[in-house]
């Protein structure tokens, strides 16, 4: 009997201790959240690229390049620029540290929620199979590098 008042004291006090830690992840997590938001939005107003530099491709990037004219631009724009519709990929927010390659590949596979900016939920992409959503990544890629938003391209991109 001991054994189990025993156990159960310590079932409580895990459970209480858990729940402690919830609530204050809950509320610390929320602030940071929110903080973390509005600047990266200052900073997505702050940082619009002027102009464009177009790139040399590669032959992956230039088949990159048509389906992204065919796949993307009406909402990202020519060259990834951005338009009403949708933001520039070109833009130090979509840098691999930030939104690596896989965040490319799920962003079309599945569609993905604002967050950033204000342009609503982007919907996935039908139609386009693994091996061309790396194309249209290379091709990013090969912009971004050429507007000095990345030094060099990942390894892990397929160019």
């Amino acid at each position: 009997m001991a054994r189990e008042r025993q156990w159960m004291l310590r079932l409580l006090a895990l459970a209480a201790l858990s729940i402690c830690v919830a609530l204050s992840f809950a509320a610390c997590a929320g602030q940071d959240e929110h903080e973390y938001e509005a600047a990266q939005m200052q900073e997505a107003q702050d940082a619009e690229p002027a102009s464009l530099t177009r790139s040399e491709h590669s032959a992956t990037g230039l088949a990159g390049e048509k389906l992204f004219s065919a796949n993307c631009s009406m909402c990202h724009g020519a060259n990834a620029s951005g338009t009403s519709q949708g933001p520039p990929l070109v833009h130090q927010i979509y840098e691999p540290g930030h939104h690596g390659n896989a965040s490319f590949v799920i962003a079309v596979a599945r569609g993905v929620r604002a967050h950033h900016w204000d342009f609503g939920n982007m919907p996935a992409v039908e139609g386009l199979s693994l091996d061309e959503i790396n194309q249209v990544i290379c091709y990013l890629r090969e912009l971004q590098l050429a507007n000095d938003i990345i030094d060099e391209i990942p390894a892990s991109t397929p160019c």
